[in-house]
């Protein structure tokens, strides 16, 4: 088979007599490194619960749990920096020598967090290093993404390119499945004391195997054929840093690649496949292990759209592909998330409309119900109350209260006083919280607010089918984004230009989105209303894309900017 300029579309390498490697090849080896980064990057996070145990064992569960994730989002916050360090190297001195240095320094440092010593054996050197080991892994994964996307994309017939890079795209997925099921299996092997004690660092240590597999593969590579072509016409005189962002030539398309499809990826990828998991256990009280089981089931599923929607974009354009993505996102999140509600705890649902929570309070008293380092006392009565409904993960909407007053909880037609604690004791704080904590979980018991989702209640297939929804927005925002993001920039700064929008969309939109999120619904009270985060960046994206973006689906990737 052949593309419409008579390339072979096949394993059959272009020019064979030059020891061309074929697209298969091309394609397999620039997937098979960047679903190993992004197996390292997610055995983080999922065993963030145990990484805590061990380097922040001294400063209590909670906390640690919570520095243990702000460890983790180091690693997004860095991946911006990385692009940027990387996609100048990239475009000085060539796609495939990059990523050899990327996925090398990522494998380097998932082995190292593996051998790492805990707490227990260093001290305070042991969290310190866990940082830098995770600040490397969000480094280095900034500057692969774009080198093999690149790298796939200057090999593709422009026909195909969609399709091609969509196998880049699937990659998220197939890290996130390759991570789990090692972890789910080293679990079963070495039993889960010993998981929790030692076996843990086995997901990690493995990484060694997968990297030299990995440069194994990308060793066979050659320079792509649009980077040789560049240096060959003597394009070594390039400043990509100044070319790219103080030149509005290309900045207008950083520009439009970040607002108009990158803030939007952030919102909906993350929304649709992390939001939706920590609104399931914390919200809505569903088994963790029955959650993993529904996430698990939606990326083996969504593994094939990201190449599909890539496909499709060969076929109609990039532009309406991510925009029916980003619409499809602004229709179905709040319906969806109600709708999900009814499907996962529905006793809970019934309470919220059958006997409402309202909290009655001075407003001048009442903070942000959101403390990521566990330490702010929350000692006024509103604060009190709130708390405890936040913990709860109830839904309430707020009245004002003259000034002064001591704040109430309606649940129905129940009234529950909360107290002041404001001067109080540490102790004689503890207490009173106990008690209002003990008063408005009664009310909320006898109006029929569960404490746990019923498993015999928990509708599985209308949960799977409505974060389907979820997944098919994303995916077809994120499957043809690679090929778009590539069309916009020429080849001499195409690395650096598209790597910044790119990982400050994922890694600080994306990244930041459960944490903003829920101290949205901590502030209103309302457990929908985080959902807006997601909505608004989603709206400008949407708005951005269709009055400015251009369609580039077919273009020549050799004569942009000519």
């Amino acid at each position: 088979m052949t593309d419409h300029s008579g390339t072979p579309s096949g394993d059959v390498a272009p020019d064979a007599e030059k020891g061309e490697p074929g697209l298969r090849t091309v394609v397999g080896a620039s997937a098979a490194g960047t679903a190993f980064e992004w197996y390292d990057f997610f055995i983080f996070g999922s065993l963030t619960a145990v990484i805590a145990s061990h380097f922040y064992a001294d400063v209590g569960e909670a906390t640690g749990y919570i520095l243990a994730l702000l460890t983790f989002g180091v690693g997004f916050v860095v991946r911006p920096l990385g692009a940027l360090v990387f996609g100048w190297f990239g475009d000085r001195t060539g796609r495939k020598k990059t990523f050899l240095v990327t996925i090398t320094l990522m494998g380097v440092a998932t082995v190292g967090i593996g051998l790492l010593p805990d707490y227990e054996a260093i001290g305070i050197a042991a969290p310190i290093l866990l940082i830098v080991l995770r600040i490397l892994q969000g480094f280095a994964l900034g500057g692969e993404y774009g080198g093999a996307v690149i790298y796939v994309a200057e090999h593709s017939p422009a026909p195909k390119r969609g399709y091609l890079t969509g196998w880049i795209q699937t990659t998220a997925a197939l890290g996130l499945i390759g991570a789990l099921t090692v972890i789910l299996t080293t679990r079963a092997i070495v039993g889960e004391t010993a998981f929790n004690e030692w076996g843990w660092r086995i997901p990690f240590v493995l990484s060694i195997f997968l990297l030299i597999i990995s440069l194994w593969i990308r060793l066979k590579l050659n320079e792509s054929p649009a980077f040789r072509k560049m240096e060959a016409e003597g394009g070594a005189r390039r400043a990509p840093f100044r070319e790219s962002f103080l030149t509005w030539k290309n900045g207008r398309f950083v520009l439009l690649a970040l607002f108009g499809i990158m803030i939007a990826q952030g919102a909906v990828w993350y929304c649709g496949y992390f939001y939706s998991r920590f609104f399931m256990e914390r919200v809505l009280k569903v088994e963790v292990a029955t959650v993993d089981m529904i996430m698990l089931a939606l990326t083996v599923v969504s593994a094939f759209l990201y190449v599909f929607f890539g496909w499709l974009s060969d076929r109609i354009g990039r532009k309406p592909v991510m925009l029916f993505g980003m619409i499809l996102a602004l229709v179905a999140f709040f319906p969806g998330f109600q709708a999900l509600t009814r499907a996962a705890n529905p006793a809970l649902a019934e309470a919220q409309a059958s006997a409402p929570v309202t909290v009655v309070a001075d407003p001048a008293t009442c903070a942000l119900q959101f403390d990521p380092v566990g330490k702010t006392a929350f000692a006024s009565s509103c604060d009190i109350a709130k708390t405890v409904l936040s913990n709860a993960g109830v839904s309430y909407t707020n009245v004002a209260a003259p000034p002064g007053a001591i704040a109430v909880v309606r649940i129905g037609e129940t009234t529950v006083p909360s107290v002041e604690g404001a001067g109080l004791a540490a102790a004689e704080l503890k207490t009173a919280k106990a008690g209002v904590e003990a008063g408005i979980k009664g009310a909320l018991t006898a109006a029929g607010y569960p404490d746990r989702a019923d498993p015999d209640r928990i509708d599985l297939p209308m949960i799977f089918a409505i974060l389907m929804v979820f997944i098919v927005a994303a995916t077809a925002l994120y499957g043809p984004q690679a090929a778009a993001l590539v069309e916009l920039f020429p080849t001499r700064v195409r690395y650096t230009a598209m790597s910044l929008p790119y990982h400050v969309g994922t890694g600080w939109v994306g990244g930041l989105l459960p944490a903003a999120s829920f101290a949205l619904v901590a502030w209103s009270g309302n457990i929908y209303f985080g959902l807006w985060y997601a909505v608004a960046f989603t709206g400008i994206a949407a708005v951005v894309a269709l009055l400015f973006l251009p369609e580039t689906r077919g273009r020549d990737l050799e004569t942009i900017g000519d």
